[in-house]
């Protein structure tokens, strides 16, 4: 059902409660994971420069965490996408509409309704342009999971 499945990450630890669930899909489905990290840029008089400060950190992280799913059998890929004067949430479908994706999955903060005013909401805006369904994980969602799969490790 799902052969391309993005994963869309900025290498947060909310981004990564979101990583179990695409591997478990991508498991089920037999699927290729694409993780897409979007690098906004400030365009100005003499260049461009990335938004975040560690971006360089980040892109390291997400390197090694697809380098980890593809020594764990995955058929796993990085895309970064940059852009100037476009959205977090544009660069993630343009790398979902290139990567012919059939679902993308991602994490949300759940800020309440005047946080996501003031700061936006990527998963929000994604549900509006994506190419493909959107899968939504909560940080509700993620702690349970974490917690059920502590218990099972621990028997």
């Amino acid at each position: 059902m799902f052969e391309t499945i993005v994963w869309a990450t900025d290498g947060s630890e909310v981004a990564d409660c979101a990583l179990p669930l695409v591997t478990e899909l991508a498991r089920a489905h037999h699927s290729k994971i694409v993780a897409v990290h979007a690098n906004e840029v400030l365009s100005g008089r003499f260049g461009g420069a990335t938004l975040l400060a560690d971006e360089d950190e980040i892109r390291a992280k997400v390197e090694q965490q697809v380098a980890e799913l593809r020594d764990a059998g995955f058929v796993a890929e990085l895309t970064v996408e940059t852009g100037i004067r476009r959205g977090i949430e544009e660069l993630i479908a343009t790398a979902a509409t290139e990567v012919k994706a059939d679902l993308i999955v991602v994490s949300t903060h759940g800020r309440g309704a005047a946080a996501t005013a003031m700061l936006g909401s990527v998963a929000k805006g994604l549900l509006h342009i994506a190419p493909c369904p959107v899968l939504v994980v909560t940080p509700t969602y993620a702690r349970a999971a974490s917690a059920t799969a502590e218990r099972v490790a621990t028997g």
